[in-house]
């Protein structure tokens, strides 16, 4: 049997039984997509402290106590970028470039972005003799922030300076060969 209300009728019907759901739903999105935008982080109070004290411990010249300082400032709070940048300072001022590099791609894991992360990663590529990777960071920052700011200038001067005297490549060593008769 077919249906003898008229179109309208129907249309009203479904627009008044549905209407409160699309709504609620709507507010409900709105609501959760709206939390993204929340307050800027703020790091952990201990944590401000702790790192403060190892920049202070750094400028000193104690470069273990600077690192005990921000590994525990990580500790009460691992989402404290400035102390990935802080530590990869400190591994630089140690001569450890490689564990710098984790540091400086650790900060860039929470923060895409930040400038500071990808200049000093670029100069701890320098540092252990990767020109290549280095240029390709001074690019990218130049994309970000043009050839202006301080941390592509920094970046650009380090690669005219070109790598530390301390880096060796494979064919500077030669072996010496010594043969012995068993």
């Amino acid at each position: 049997m077919a249906d003898s209300r008229p179109l309208w009728t129907s249309f009203q019907e479904y627009a008044m039984r549905y209407t409160p759901a699309a709504l609620a739903l709507s507010m409900l999105a709105a609501l959760t997509s709206s939390v993204g935008y929340g307050a800027p982080y703020q790091p952990d109070p201990r944590s401000v402290v702790l790192a403060d004290q190892g920049r202070s411990a750094l400028a000193a010249g104690r470069v273990q106590d600077a690192i005990d300082s921000f590994e525990a400032a990580l500790a009460i709070d691992p989402g404290h970028v400035a102390v990935y940048l802080d530590l990869a300072q400190a591994a630089r001022d140690d001569g450890l470039q490689g564990k710098a590099i984790y540091y400086y791609r650790s900060a860039l894991e929470r923060e895409p972005g930040n400038l500071a992360a990808i200049s000093g990663e670029g100069e701890a590529m320098l540092e252990k003799g990767a020109v290549e990777k280095a240029r390709r960071n001074l690019a990218k920052l130049e994309s970000l922030c043009g050839g202006n700011c301080p941390e592509t200038r920094q970046l650009a001067r380090a690669l005219e300076k070109g790598p530390s005297a301390a880096v060796l490549t494979a064919e500077a060593i030669t072996p010496e060969t010594v043969v012995t008769q068993n």
